[in-house]
């Protein structure tokens, strides 16, 4: 399967290949149902939601205003993120309901252990992506 040279599909721009363990938390009726099914038609497998306990390769955080706070649903991923592990906060864009500035992302990230390393556009959505800082190799 060959895409268009210019369209990449909302599971590529976010770095999901196929195999990868994805976990969704914050799903509503709002969420953007076209990336949810192309991210699971690409990693060969359903998303899973907040009740697995398996380790996680990608999270997908759908974030809006008034949904608590940030800093502590970030936390509560990390125990369950892969060491290469990474989260998308994905928020509403400006103008849309429930939009979350970014610069709440920006802030909410190093407390949580998290530094944020890029932001894309998703149709109605913003993403920020959050990686866990590499620990310093031990030598032996």
């Amino acid at each position: 399967m060959v895409a268009a040279a210019d369209a990449q599909n909302y599971a590529q721009k976010l770095g999901i290949i196929h195999g990868l363990v994805v976990q969704e938390l914050g799903w509503d009726e709002d969420t953007n149902d076209d990336l949810r099914a192309e991210i699971e038609e690409t990693i060969g497998s359903e998303l899973l939601d907040e009740d697995s306990d398996e380790v996680m390769d990608v999270v997908l955080l759908w974030w809006r205003d008034g949904d608590g706070d940030l800093v502590d649903a970030l936390m509560e991923v990390t125990g369950q993120l892969s060491d290469e592990g990474f989260v998308w906060v994905l928020t509403p864009k400006t103008g849309n309901s429930g939009h979350v500035d970014p610069s709440e992302i920006a802030e909410s990230a190093p407390p949580a252990g998290f530094t944020q390393t890029s932001a894309i556009s998703l149709g109605e959505w913003a993403g920020s992506r959050l990686v866990q800082p590499k620990a310093p190799s031990k030598q032996r």
